[in-house]
């Protein structure tokens, strides 16, 4: 199928395929005339790439994650399972840094609604 296609059945841009490509997580064959083919498992793969941008990943770190997919064994489902933990340590400290900062953003409107009635 082309890429047009593969957006269409996938519900993912055009550009984003190519994004895909361009970072290593998906790959095409290329006609005699320079239009990418991919197969039926391509879908899979996009489903699959979403769903970890969904949770958070970058395409640095899905990329990490892939050779778990492409070309399973022992050491590359450890690997990819010490990455994801890594990656859930890091947002669980973006969420407490963001809980931080809603907190404070909270005190200074109740500071300014303090000072309001006082006016």
């Amino acid at each position: 199928m082309r890429i047009g296609e593969l957006a269409t059945r996938t519900g993912v841009s055009v550009r984003s395929l190519r994004y895909y490509e361009e970072q290593g997580l998906l790959a095409s064959v290329r006609s005699s005339s320079g239009q990418r083919h991919y197969t039926d498992q391509e879908v899979e793969r996009v489903t699959f790439i979403q769903r970890l941008y969904a949770a958070g990943l970058s395409s640095r770190t899905i990329a990490a994650l892939l050779p778990c997919v492409d070309a399973p064994s022992k050491e590359n489902s450890d690997a990819a399972l010490e990455r994801m933990a890594l990656e859930r340590e890091r947002l669980s400290q973006h969420i407490t840094d963001l809980l931080q900062t809603r907190d404070s953003l909270d005190a200074m409107i109740a500071g300014a609604r303090r000072h309001r009635e006082r006016v």
